[in-house]
């Protein structure tokens, strides 16, 4: 083996080849090692990422999804042209007049006015809960005329009255008296709720 650079150039020694004594030394020594694999590189174990609960996730979809396509019937009844009523079987007429007529006024009221469907959903669902857990009769849900909407029509209205009819502490529900709302507001009238 040669040196290279500086002036003068000399030749290192060879150094010695190992003797039988040290080559029987080293394997002993190394007997225990195992091969690095052929590239050089140590590869890890993988490390296993922790299960995804696939079914859940597909609920959670499911029931977004029902919640931004709610089927909307028109099972509500329509006495006077556009004028709404809804009553649970059992429910008279006499009670959805008292409740046209304003007879019942409203204790609490929710406006939904500047929401989208979703975010519309969670309030009133939140607001009839906690009008059962007040023991409120009687309120005041303001959907909005549509006036501001894309083709000018109520864009809530439809699914605001589905929504109650789907609400077991619903009993009845009529459009607002033009003091009250009118075509853009629906008073609900509510069980009382039964201590327990």
């Amino acid at each position: 083996m040669k040196k290279r650079g500086g002036s003068g150039d000399k030749a290192l020694p060879e150094p010695p080849a190992p003797s039988p004594a040290d080559q029987q030394l080293f394997r002993s020594a190394i007997t225990d090692v195992k091969p690095i694999t052929p590239h050089g590189r140590i590869t890890p174990c993988p490390t296993r990422p922790p299960p995804i609960p696939l079914s859940h996730m597909q609920d959670d979809r499911e029931v977004i999804f029902e919640s931004l396509h709610d089927p909307v019937c028109g099972d509500v009844n329509t006495e006077h042209g556009e004028e709404l009523s809804f009553a649970r079987p059992g429910i008279s007429r006499q009670i959805l007049r008292r409740l046209r007529r304003g007879e019942w006024g409203a204790q609490a009221e929710l406006d939904l006015h500047g929401l989208i469907k979703l975010e519309a959903k969670i309030e009133l669902v939140g607001f009839l809960s906690e009008c059962r857990r007040r023991s409120i009769r009687c309120i005041r849900i303001i959907h909005g005329k549509g006036l501001r909407s894309k083709n000018r029509e109520p864009v809530l209205k439809l699914h605001v009255q589905h929504w109650l009819m789907q609400r077991e502490e619903v009993l009845a529900f009529v459009q607002a008296r033009p003091a009250d709302g009118g075509g853009g507001a629906v008073m609900v009238l509510l069980k009382t709720s039964t201590p327990g």
